[in-house]
């Protein structure tokens, strides 16, 4: 089956036609075509439109997986799309409007364009931490509230640690079911994993992706009290102050740029990207911290995402210091062949360091086929 993986984000839309065999692991899939697409003055549409023409040329695509960041409880596993689907999927736009807004947007366009003989899923980046045990998924406010609103941990970047986790006991030779992991998905988003046998156990993104690690734009961990410190002393709504947190914190919002590429060029001459970069760091080492607290121990720590698994010195800076729990990183092996998966930690270390490559459209296309092959979909 030829299943079209698309990702749509607010200025780019990643896709890549992939041949699936039902029921074969995610990295059989074979790779027909692929390319990132920008969405010029928020047009999904002309984006997804030049996507599908492109991918036509490759081969007849049969089926479409498109990555949906936000599940909320509804979704934990993937779906196929239909009116109801889509309806589901508009309503939690309030919990991750950069992210299901271009999702929905990509998913109207490619049904303008293919019409409703192509089957279409709908895959959750929520979906892989949907059973996070009670004592991690819960916030300590009020219950009534909490019921009342559906507040929880969703977590997100599920479909990333979910290729991390597989792609692991590979390189590591063991079955995923006997793994501990920490996790680390760095790179415009960051958010970190505690993973064991292959289940989510904690994350640290939340309700939205906007809790957690430091971020591209986005603020990560804040006191909750800065919201009504800036509402009130700035004389703003409350829409400014999540506008804020989101789209103008993080690295950016602390040096101008987002980009961990140029703020390490920049870090020697200019103490605040030095501080930044350390900022950065430091909330990614707390989380390494305690993920392998709750783990009681790990197998290997995992670096992904783009930061992840480009920036040597990055992984260097975070790991570092972690000797006393067995985690060390080899200097030739973490800066030898960047952006490619393997293992970067000495040899003897107690808990290996790995790289994987974020492949999220392979998982979509291997997600996508599962979910249509169980449902018996026949084309007409």
């Amino acid at each position: 089956m030829n299943v079209l993986a698309l990702n749509c984000g607010s200025s780019s839309v990643k896709f890549r036609l992939v041949a699936v065999e039902p029921g074969a692991p995610p990295a059989a899939g074979r790779a027909l075509a692929e390319r990132t697409e920008a969405v010029r003055e928020g047009d999904h549409a002309s984006a997804v439109q030049h996507a599908l023409e492109l991918a036509r040329r490759a081969g007849p695509i049969e089926a479409v997986g498109h990555r949906v960041v936000h599940g909320g409880p509804r979704f934990t596993t993937p779906a196929l799309i239909d009116d109801t689907v889509i309806d589901a999927i508009e309503t939690l736009e309030v919990l991750a409007p950069l992210h299901n807004r271009p999702s929905l947007a990509g998913i109207r366009a490619c049904r303008d364009t293919l019409g409703a003989a192509i089957p279409m899923v709908a895959v959750f980046d929520t979906a892989f931490h949907a059973r996070l045990p009670e004592a991690a998924a819960r916030y300590a406010i009020p219950w009534e509230l909490a019921e009342r609103h559906g507040i929880r941990r969703f977590g997100f970047h599920g479909i990333s640690y979910a290729w991390a986790t597989a792609r692991a006991a590979t390189l590591l030779g063991r079955a995923v079911a006997d793994l501990k992991l920490v996790v680390l998905h760095l790179g415009s988003g960051c958010s970190a994993a505690a993973i064991r046998g292959g289940a989510s156990v904690d994350t640290s993104m939340g309700l939205t992706p906007l809790e957690g690690l430091v971020m591209g734009t986005r603020s990560g961990d804040v006191d909750p009290a800065i919201l009504g410190v800036l509402m009130r002393g700035e004389r703003v709504s409350l829409d400014q102050v999540e506008h804020w947190l989101n789209e103008s914190s993080g690295l950016k919002g602390l040096t101008g740029s987002a980009d961990t590429r140029d703020l390490l060029a920049r870090e020697a001459s200019d103490p605040r990207v030095r501080l930044t970069l350390d900022i950065f760091c430091h909330r990614a080492r707390k989380y390494l911290g305690a993920y392998l607290a709750v783990l009681e121990g790990a197998d290997a720590v995992v670096f992904t995402g783009g930061v992840g698994e480009h920036q040597a010195e990055i992984r260097r800076r975070i790991a570092a210091g972690f000797e006393w729990c067995g985690l060390t990183l080899d200097p030739g092996r973490n800066t030898a062949n960047p952006g490619a998966d393997g293992v970067i930690s000495r040899e003897g270390s107690a808990i290996r360091a790995l790289v994987v490559a974020a492949d999220e459209e392979r998982m979509i296309a291997s997600e996508t086929a599962a979910c249509i092959h169980g449902r018996g979909y026949a084309r007409s």
